[in-house]
């Protein structure tokens, strides 16, 4: 195996049931895009084939925050900020992601970005 649990655990600063609750949505969501690209008259949108994924972020935030409150009450005060701001800033920029990525394969757009706002006039 590349690396241990224990290794992921320390470096992502995720527990262990957010790894996996991770991987379970990654699973499902390879089910539902395979479902979506095979099939040509797919009624599934994109945003149905990303809802593990926004599932997952929601659920491991709710864990982070139930964890924080409870390290917090243990006298882990810094600990407690700490993972909160670690683990919040990681599903922030996940879900910004993911949104984004999303938003542009609904629109089938070549431009970089989503939208334009033009000065003065």
């Amino acid at each position: 195996m590349l690396f241990s649990l224990r290794e992921l655990v320390q470096w992502l600063g995720f527990a262990t049931f957010e790894i996996f609750l991770h991987v379970l949505a990654l699973l499902v969501f390879s089910v539902l895009l395979v479902l979506k690209v095979d099939s040509e008259g797919s009624t599934l949108s994109w945003w149905a084939v990303f809802i593990p994924f926004f599932a997952a972020d929601g659920l491991s935030t709710y864990f982070t925050t139930i964890v924080s409150v409870r390290l917090f009450q243990d006298g882990e005060k810094r600990l407690a900020v700490l993972r909160l701001f670690w683990i919040l800033t990681i599903l922030s920029l996940k879900f910004v992601f993911e949104m984004l990525l999303c938003q542009k394969l609904v629109e089938h757009t070549r431009e970089l970005w989503f939208c334009f706002v033009e000065i003065g006039s």
